[in-house]
């Protein structure tokens, strides 16, 4: 696990060993999570107000359902500042992923996104699994391909074609779309990692089960792509996310390796981080 050539919190280089374990081939979609809240009654962290007591600066009124969404810059700006880009978009949720307006109609194929970790964990209880520890998921998104920058070899554009969906251009202004997409795209677009496991690299971040450490997270760079939290990593847990997504670009974030991490405040919540899931049982058959 882990990389020497990129970010600090990627460090070091260790092995690493897990028992064995079944994963899904692809991140959760919107269509499976809507049957499991037609199920169950689940509403998402997205769907619930703000606890004042967690945001105490904040304004009374702005403590509404919502979630943090992407939205585009018309030019250059500076990549210190994430608020250009990001905005917390009253009614954004799993079921109208851009804000009051939007659906998830057309989209079953799409993964799920503004799931806080404990939607993904609630999740995974309902269908008999559990979200994946961090090292069985970058064992798992490595593919067999042991010391590679990708799932799919060193080159980032193989043959020249894009292998993954990311952001081609300048982030947060330019996006050239050469991978045919502007924003998530369905599950499987893309050709499968050496285990057969799709969108490991880009498309959306992925919740694991492991806590990023207080000292890491004092260490590690700005989150790419996605906000910064102000509040204290002891005060609000942070959970190791995965995989990058369709928001990470060469010139800012570099992180749709399996190798990357970064941490996520567990009730946030946000347009480009989504979910997969794991069996562990030796002897269950394979969902």
């Amino acid at each position: 696990m882990g990389d020497t050539r990129f970010y600090p919190e990627e460090r070091p280089v260790r092995e690493v060993e897990v028992d064995g374990f079944w994963i899904d081939e692809c991140p959760v979609t919107a269509a499976e999570f809507r049957r499991f809240v037609r199920e169950t009654g689940h509403v998402t962290v997205a769907e619930r107000p703000p606890d004042s007591a967690d945001y105490p600066d904040a304004d009374p009124e702005l403590l509404v359902p919502g979630s943090l969404v992407f939205q585009g810059t018309p030019g250059p700006v500076d990549l210190r500042d994430v608020t250009q880009w990001w905005e917390y978009l009253p009614g954004a949720s799993w079921r109208r992923p851009r804000g009051p307006g939007s659906t998830i109609n057309g989209r079953d194929r799409h993964p799920v996104v503004h799931v806080a970790y404990e939607d993904a964990a609630a999740y995974a209880s309902w269908a008999g699994k559990d979200l994946p520890t961090e090292a069985e998921w970058e064992i798992a998104a490595r593919g067999g391909l042991e010391g590679a920058v990708f799932a799919w070899g060193d080159d980032h554009f193989p043959d020249g074609k894009a292998a993954a969906n990311t952001w081609q251009g300048e982030f947060p202004w330019q996006n050239l779309k050469l991978d045919g997409f502007d924003g998530t795209s369905p599950v499987g677009s893309f050709a499968p990692n050496g285990y057969g496991l799709y969108d490991v690299c880009g498309n959306v971040w992925e919740w694991t089960k492991d806590l990023f450490a207080v000292q890491e997270h004092a260490a590690a760079h700005a989150p790419c792509c996605g906000p910064a939290d102000p509040r204290p990593a002891a005060e609000i847990p942070r959970r190791v996310i995965k995989g990058g997504s369709h928001l990470c670009a060469p010139n800012y974030c570099l992180r749709y390796r399996p190798a990357a991490r970064q941490a996520e405040a567990v009730d946030t919540s946000t347009t480009h981080i989504g979910f997969r899931c794991v069996v562990r049982a030796p002897d269950a058959a394979p969902p």
